[in-house]
């Protein structure tokens, strides 16, 4: 997260094109399209729902390529928090790095919670008469579990990230077998008479509905980016695995998506009584292999599920700690544990937020819990970006950027399109909730929490900024620092 070149003795670049596409696809496909197919089905009315992984795929791409420029010519470590920083630190200093890190500590565990609803979810095939309390308690149980192993230090990551990839690939790989062996044309391709309304609100309310659910599912093609000072010849590697990775994945769900669709009766996912509304994997399996076999698919992606919240916080834990590192966040973040080193209070944090993002998750929804996500994303992650591009451009044309975005400003213009219709429908999309009003509270909030940290650490606006041109050398370079009145 330092944001810095690696120095000697540092980070190596060891990690290719192919390490670097698994590691994107890892992280896109966890339990997010075991849970989602029944709420795409849900946003748009039918089995043309696959219109919004198609939309989710567009924009995911167009954001991809903005993700491509900034990590090829800002290849450290920390993806969104260099390139805000490096971008905007010539008027608000650090308030953009900040800021992202304050939102990271929300959405990040927020993500995670959905895999715990996703759990519980399917552990109710498994066990049909567990009740709501015995529901909640075994998912606040999962998080406690996975801080607990957490807390004892990790040493087999690796290994475990690896036995994920595997048991994720075998889980999706048995469902879109399993739905080809019993798949209707007539069930997936038969559509309600208004399904294509384009004149309709109902139609793009629900379009905005499923394009936030479908980037949910894509979240993750930029996970290598942050791995920016670890990837052999980022220049090249970086765009092309995010390019590779949401056309494999697209390519992935559009067979899990049809497939289930042609076995499952789309309108079984729309009674919160049917297991297909839930579980929908295990009820394909069910129906074309038996009961048998959607047990065991059904532990498969308990697996999933159980190890992608494990990853997720394992990861999500070192934001603020890096940060804070880098003085750029709460000292107290920057305290590792005395013997196994790792970072507690941001271990402990993100485990808080993740219990309670489940419980919201559990007694609301999860389409309110995966809008409430993006939201807050959307202010300071997405949208700043593509603004950094641009900033950046003109800051520092004499930036290295061994990948410049096909066909500048489009991409950048689609995504922004993208992010707005996702962020201006989602109060529409979970009447009652306020996603939109919340998500500016916590970066309002956020606000307030800089100024009182800058004002403790004499930073800007209470203090000089420190402007570093790092990335302007040929990396590993050395950073170019300069100090800035303040005002």
């Amino acid at each position: 997260m330092s944001g810095t070149p690696p120095p000697a003795g540092g980070f190596v670049r060891r990690i290719g094109l192919f390490q670097a596409t698994a590691i994107n696809m890892s992280q896109m496909c966890g339990i997010g399209p075991f849970v989602t197919i029944p709420l795409m089905v849900a946003a748009f009315g039918g089995p043309q729902a696959v219109i919004g992984f198609v939309a989710g795929a567009i924009l995911a791409l167009a954001d991809g390529l903005i993700w491509a420029e900034l990590g090829a010519s800002l290849p450290g470590s920390g993806g969104s928090y260099v390139y805000l920083r490096q971008a905007f630190q010539y008027r608000t200093g650090r308030l953009m790095p900040f800021l992202f890190v304050w939102t990271a500590m929300l959405f990040i565990p927020l993500a995670m919670s959905t895999g715990v609803v996703g759990f519980v979810q399917y552990l109710g095939y498994l066990a049909p008469d567990l009740g709501k309390t015995a529901g909640d308690l075994i998912g606040l149980g999962i998080i406690a579990f996975v801080v607990l192993l957490l807390w004892r230090g990790v040493e087999n990551i690796a290994r475990i990230t690896v036995v994920m990839w595997v048991v994720m690939i075998a889980s999706v790989a048995l469902v879109t077998v399993a739905a080809a062996t019993d798949f209707s044309p007539h069930l997936a391709f038969k559509y309600p008479s208004d399904a294509f309304e384009l004149t309709s609100s109902h139609f793009w309310i629900g379009f905005a509905a499923g394009l936030t659910i479908g980037i949910y599912d894509y979240l993750g093609y930029n996970t290598a980016a942050y791995m920016g000072a670890e990837i052999k010849d980022p220049g090249r590697t970086l765009p092309r695995s995010i390019i590779h990775s949401v056309f494999g994945i697209m390519v992935i769900y559009l067979l899990l998506q049809i497939g289930t669709l042609g076995v499952i009766d789309w309108t079984r996912m729309l009674d919160p009584n049917d297991i297909a509304s839930s579980s929908v994997a295990s009820a394909v399996l069910e129906k074309a292999w038996g009961k048998g076999a959607a047990d065991v698919v059904t532990v498969l992606i308990l697996v999933t599920a159980f190890a992608s919240v494990f990853t997720g916080l394992l990861g999500g834990s070192r934001v603020p700690y890096d940060a804070a590192r880098d003085k750029v966040f709460f000292r107290s973040y920057a305290k590792l544990h005395p013997k196994h080193r790792f970072p507690m209070l941001g271990l402990l944090t993100m485990g808080v937020v993740t219990a309670v993002g489940f419980m919201i998750g559990r007694h609301t929804d999860l389409t309110t819990l995966i809008q409430l996500l993006t939201t807050v994303m959307v202010i300071v992650q997405a949208l700043a970006q593509i603004l950094a591009v641009t900033v950046l451009r003109k800051r520092q044309p004499g930036l290295r950027r061994p990948y410049r975005m096909w066909l500048y400003p489009l991409p950048s213009l689609i995504a922004l399109v993208g992010w707005l219709t996702i962020y201006g429908y989602a109060d529409k999309n979970s009447p009652g909730r306020h996603p939109i009003e919340w998500s500016l509270a916590w970066v309002a909030l956020g606000c307030v929490a800089f100024v009182l940290w800058a004002r403790f650490e004499r930073v800007w606006p209470f203090g000089p900024r420190e402007i570093r041109e790092e990335f302007l050398d040929d990396y590993p370079g050395e950073s170019s620092v300069e100090t800035l009145p303040g005002g």
